[in-house]
């Protein structure tokens, strides 16, 4: 039974049997009680599929994500969907492998009315942003968090990384050590970047001059990367210790430092932004800047919903700064 045969059914026209079904006030009580009884008669049910395509609404939001096995994604496409479902949407997961191309191919895809809206964070390669100027031209809603373009004006859900990274260098010095390497990701992502930062005048307000030499500009190449810190630790005037831009980075120092039979927190001490679950687990425990992951999806679908049902405007600032914890457990305590 669709549209068409109940309206027949019912001896009325397409149109005044839709409106009827929608509750419009154009049509009148006793109308819609006898198209109401006919269509449960008939077993009839709304085809949602048909009347989003006729508003031109697909009922679906993108994530785009540059890899889903790191915890942080995870999470925040959790929050992201507890959100979405609440409005009856359905998530489309898209993961662009860090890499730049496949980010730009990927939004190209999405540019056909596939969604509704996106929510994105960007590949560490990401330095041009003319494939997000195309979403904007198009009138795309979108929405980024954590990995960000700063240059482009949309909204942005990130966490306090100037400040964590100052707070985490600080706990660093506090706890004896004078010679800190910074492992950075990409120096193309604004994440990254004002962690660099954090750690910098971190180091410089306790009067230790920075040294260039032990900021370490990893990228997606996990051998490469491997190879780095491997060089840094068997420097004779190697860090006595190591703030991870990532969790990933973290855990290779954890691997190398077992290689090279380097005590933590003894020889050196660990510190990472990780929203690893098994941090507390590990030998010794990591000291972690555990960003709010969950909250930080939630709050960009929320972001992005108002953008998508307001036609673009949003009725309060869109940029939303979220605070990180500082969790301190043994890879940082006094030897």
């Amino acid at each position: 039974m669709n549209l068409k045969e109940l309206a027949k059914e019912l001896n009325l026209s397409i149109s005044s049997v839709s409106r009827a079904l929608r509750d419009s006030k154009e049509i009148s009580v006793s109308t819609k009680k006898i198209v109401l009884a006919k269509a449960k008669e008939l077993n009839y049910h709304a085809n949602p599929f048909a009347s989003n395509l006729r508003r031109q609404e697909s009922k679906t939001i993108a994530v785009v994500i540059p890899e889903i096995a790191n915890n942080f994604f995870s999470l925040a496409i959790n929050g992201a969907e507890s959100y979405a479902q609440k409005k009856d949407y359905h998530v489309l997961i898209y993961q662009t492998h860090d890499n730049l191309q496949q980010e730009i191919s990927t939004l190209k895809h999405l540019q056909n009315g596939r969604v509704d809206g996106i929510l994105i964070s960007l590949s560490s390669q990401t330095a041009n942003t003319d494939h997000l100027k195309d979403i904007k031209n198009k009138g795309i809603p979108i929405v980024f968090f954590d990995r960000v373009a700063e240059n482009i004006n949309a909204p942005k859900i990130t966490t306090n990384d100037y400040e964590s990274g100052f707070k985490a260098t600080e706990h660093l010095i506090e706890n004896g050590c004078k010679k800190i390497a910074f492992l950075s990701i990409s120096n193309k992502l604004s994440i990254a970047n004002k962690r660099m930062n954090g750690y910098l005048d971190a180091a410089k307000k306790h009067g230790i001059a920075p040294d260039y030499k032990q900021i370490i500009n990893c990228d997606t190449d996990k051998e490469g990367n491997t190879i780095l810190i491997k060089k840094l630790l068997q420097r004779p005037d190697r860090p006595d210790a190591i703030l991870a831009c990532v969790e990933e980075l973290a855990v290779s120092s954890y691997v190398i430092c077992q290689e090279l039979k380097l005590n933590i927190p003894r020889d050196i001490k660990i510190i990472s932004f990780s929203n690893l679950q098994t941090a507390a687990i590990l030998n010794p425990s990591l000291t972690t800047i555990t960003q709010p992951a969950y909250e930080i999806g939630r709050e960009a679908a929320s972001v992005l919903f108002q953008l998508m049902e307001n036609k673009g405007t949003l009725q309060r600032c869109g940029d939303v700064v979220l605070n990180s914890e500082l969790i301190i457990r043994n890879s940082t305590k006094m030897a």
